[in-house]
């Protein structure tokens, strides 16, 4: 069953490597944890996932429309905007360095799906040589808890686009 608004966001462990200026490009630091509940807790967030970094829709659409609308959400309290995905840090840390996101985002690799099983929000891409993957998602937390889930059916951004979000706020 799949996440709804008023629920408490799972715990859960991501992994993600913080921003560094001064990192250079090829530069492949170890992933940190990234404790659900240990760093929300108490903040508004946003939580978005994105099917894969480096294709399509992800990297020349929802990505950049986060990196966009941050300084906007933050003004509407928002203290941290997650990109996740199921894959492990490292990727996730290249997707980032790419995409541009510096400091406006966390890229967060769940690379079990162990984060995104517990949403209830996976897909099977086994078909597109990708497995298990998160379905392409938004949801606000306020203090932990889910004020927003936002779930695209196909490649739109309907429903967890940065637009979609900051109007919800």
């Amino acid at each position: 069953m799949a996440i709804k608004v008023g629920d408490i966001i799972p715990d859960g462990t991501l992994q993600y490597v913080p921003y560094d200026p001064s990192e250079a490009l090829n530069a492949c630091p170890r992933p940190l944890e990234y404790k659900i509940h240990e760093k929300l807790k108490g903040k508004k967030a946003i939580i978005f996932a994105i099917p894969g970094p480096f294709t399509p829709t992800c990297s020349e659409q929802h990505v950049p429309g986060f990196i966009s609308a941050a300084d906007a959400l933050r003004a509407k309290g928002v203290s941290d905007i997650i990109c996740l995905s199921v894959v492990d840090g490292f990727v996730m840390n290249a997707f980032g360095k790419v995409s541009g996101s510096k400091d406006k985002i966390i890229m967060a690799g769940d690379g079990s799906a162990t984060f995104t099983s517990a949403l209830g929000l996976t897909q099977d891409l086994t078909k597109n040589g990708m497995g298990i993957r998160a379905k392409r998602f938004a949801i606000i937390l306020d203090d932990l808890v889910v004020k927003y889930v936002g779930v695209e059916q196909g490649r739109t951004l309907e429903a967890s686009g940065a637009d979609v979000v900051l109007a919800k706020l």
